[in-house]
């Protein structure tokens, strides 16, 4: 029988897409930060709207993301009800039932990438109050890989270099953790 052990304390990660992303990140970023802790990493405007045209009626044309990073690390086992406020943060910015701003939560551990969905696969795992998650990357000899069913943004090496520059500054805050 294996030994039951603590989870590692993971960081915070959400990908922000918008049209106009630049606006719309000025806006939501109060929010998160208020509801989050403080944010310690932003990328560059990402584009997204090469890798699918779904949202596009919905949200517009144009869409571009950013990868950001909280400060304060959490437990893994909140990534479901982090999915659900970050739900209910876009009908916050809602317009007349549109959504204008996508928040798309999930964590980097040393050795994954992980997202909240609330949408069913067969590569999901069920965390309960109708959210699952996916392991979309996953860090093998010193770099994240891809697997079949992930995302194509997320298969992207200027995604993937944004996302390993987040996993040094988790690594960094694992340490002082540790070393407490």
């Amino acid at each position: 029988m294996g030994e039951i052990k603590t989870p590692d304390l993971v960081n915070l990660v959400m990908f922000i897409f918008a049209s106009h992303i630049d606006y719309w990140f000025s806006e939501v970023r109060p929010v998160l930060e208020e509801r989050f802790g403080p944010i310690d990493y932003v990328s560059n405007n990402l584009d997204f709207e090469k890798y699918t045209l779904y949202y596009s009626e919905e949200m517009g044309q144009g869409l571009q993301g950013k990868l950001v990073s909280f400060e304060r690390l959490i437990h893994p086992y909140q990534l479901a009800d982090i999915k659900l406020e970050t739900n209910s943060i876009e009908k916050m910015f809602a317009v007349e039932g549109k959504r204008k701003v996508n928040i798309d939560p999930g964590y980097i551990h040393h050795t994954q990438f992980v997202l909240a969905s609330t949408k069913h696969w067969g590569n999901r795992i069920y965390l309960g109050k109708g959210i699952y998650a996916e392991v979309t990357l996953v860090y093998v000899r010193g770099e994240f890989r891809h697997m079949e069913f992930t995302y194509p943004n997320y298969r992207e090496a200027e995604y993937k270099e944004h996302l390993e520059k987040i996993r040094e500054r988790y690594l960094k805050k694992r340490r002082k953790i540790i070393k407490k």
